[in-house]
């Protein structure tokens, strides 16, 4: 029965199937292509195993949940950058001399809640210098809210974070900042002092948070002003501060690591290196490249790729390369900042771990410390891009880190418009998927070309054949004389 089927059934049939069958392979294939070149993953391979595997494998997909949920989170948290700048005297200076907004309002609103969490207690209602202030955190106008800043100190000259505003808003240079600054931590001791011991711990919490900011904040400018041995001190006296909210939030260790790497103190900068690189605690990319700076630092100068390449790498070679490759892994937007393949722009006052708003923080003050260590460029330049080729899907699994997330939407609204946005380098497509998406089309091509215009097609492909076979032709008669 099913022979007398198949035998009836005309050629037509045949070619209208294989054509059919190879449109849509082709279709499937080069979607494939598509989705690959964007992703830097097979969308069939994906959905093996974001969706297939679980069923097949649930203990692996249940291990995977309670080693990797907490610290994946909390890489895509937005983060205070511990290298913010000054408004008035940087920020502000910038928008005067091109025009361009430095900061977008979802940034600033970021960093109006961080102030009132910070500076703001319970024990604050009712009092008209900190509702002004309160006002002034949330305003969006720079001149109206150093207005409310005076006028709270109007009412209450011992209101610290109005200073704190002044310093950060209305001065124009680094030194103005400085001396505010001075004036507010004297202020803001007076005021800790009076509420230790005191029944209100909410006040005396806040008292000490403002204190630890104005600390931090005056170090930054000494460390501007290039006063780094004083600046330094302060950052390690800080970093001994018992564990509070704000503490863990400025990440004082990162700015520590940059003053001391400013001295060209390694010694010490491996050891504070030493205490928060610890696989328990959370990573970033100062910690990450700074860690492989050191490493590099020791081969640098006598690296050449001609001679590695034909020789091997030395272990300590090896060790440096490693420790580059998991830097990258890490954040694979900071090197075309350092190697200077991408224009720096004043980093945001907040960004996202492992996105381009942390490699413009990092790089806008590490990058002259890579230029210090001869052929330490050198050496980022020939080995950064190995890194794509060691991970080969790096959204579903990596080797030092758990998988990378591009947060391209919360990217967006921290960097100002004018910024291009980096993007995870994507791989070269494979050129077997090339190949086989251009022949399945070709054949479907052929086979719908065959089946609309029969005669046309048989005598243009026998005046192929032809052509093809005229060279094997002339050889034969030649061999034959």
């Amino acid at each position: 029965m099913f022979d007398s089927v198949f035998l009836n059934l005309s050629p037509k049939f045949y070619v209208a199937l294989t054509g059919t069958s190879s449109l849509i392979s082709g279709l499937i294939l080069i979607f494939e292509w598509y989705y690959f070149k964007r992703y830097g993953i097979s969308f069939i391979e994906q959905i093996s195993l974001n969706h297939i595997s679980p069923f097949l494998s649930s203990e692996n997909s249940q291990n995977g949940d309670q080693n990797g949920n907490g610290q994946f989170a909390g890489e895509l948290k937005v983060w205070r950058n511990s290298f913010n700048l000054f408004r008035g005297a940087e920020y502000q200076r910038f928008f005067f001399a091109t025009g361009k907004e430095p900061l977008t309002y979802y940034d600033m609103n970021l960093s109006a809640s961080d102030h009132q969490n910070f500076f703001t207690c319970s024990n604050d209602a009712g009092k008209p210098d900190y509702k002004l202030m309160s006002i002034a955190w949330r305003e969006r106008n720079p001149i109206s809210r150093i207005k409310n800043a005076k006028k709270a100190l109007e009412i209450n000259p011992e209101n610290s974070c109005a200073y704190i505003l002044l310093a950060e808003e209305e001065a124009t240079t680094i030194r103005e900042a400085e001396v505010i600054l001075k004036q507010a931590l004297k202020v803001a001791e007076i005021n800790y002092k009076k509420s230790q011991g005191s029944l209100y711990e909410s006040m005396h919490r806040r008292d000490a948070n403002v204190c630890i900011y104005i600390k931090r904040r005056l170090a930054m400018c000494a460390r501007k002003l290039g006063k780094l041995k004083e600046a330094a001190k302060i950052f390690r006296d800080l970093t001994k501060e018992p564990p509070s909210s704000i503490i863990s939030v400025l990440n004082v260790h990162e700015n520590l690591l940059e003053c001391l790497l400013e001295m060209k103190n390694y010694a010490d900068c491996a050891s504070v290196l030493a205490k928060y690189d610890d696989i328990s605690l959370p990573k970033s990319a100062a910690i990450c490249y700074t860690a492989a700076l050191l490493k590099v630092r020791l081969v640098s100068e006598k690296f050449q790729p001609e001679i590695s390449s034909r020789k091997g790498l030395t272990s300590q070679e090896l060790q440096a390369v490693e420790a580059i490759h998991r830097a990258v892994e890490f954040n694979p937007h900071v090197p075309k900042y350092l190697l200077e393949m991408k224009k720096l722009i004043f980093p945001a006052e907040h960004i996202l771990k492992r996105g381009d708003s942390e490699a413009l923080a990092y790089a806008f003050f590490n990058l002259r410390h890579w230029k210090n260590v001869n052929g330490a460029l050198n050496l980022l330049q020939n080995t950064w891009e190995g890194t794509f080729r060691l991970i080969q899907t790096p959204l579903n699994k990596g080797i030092y880190f758990f998988p990378y997330t591009e947060c391209v939407s919360c990217e967006r609204e921290l960097l100002p418009s004018f910024h291009e946005l980096s993007v995870y380098p994507k791989k070269e497509v494979p050129f077997f998927i090339l190949f086989t998406a251009g022949l399945c089309s070709c054949t479907a091509l052929l086979a719908l070309l065959t089946h609309s215009y029969p005669d046309s097609m048989y005598l243009f492909s026998q005046t192929v054949l032809n052509f093809v076979l005229t060279p094997f032709k002339f050889f034969k008669e030649m061999m034959n004389y």
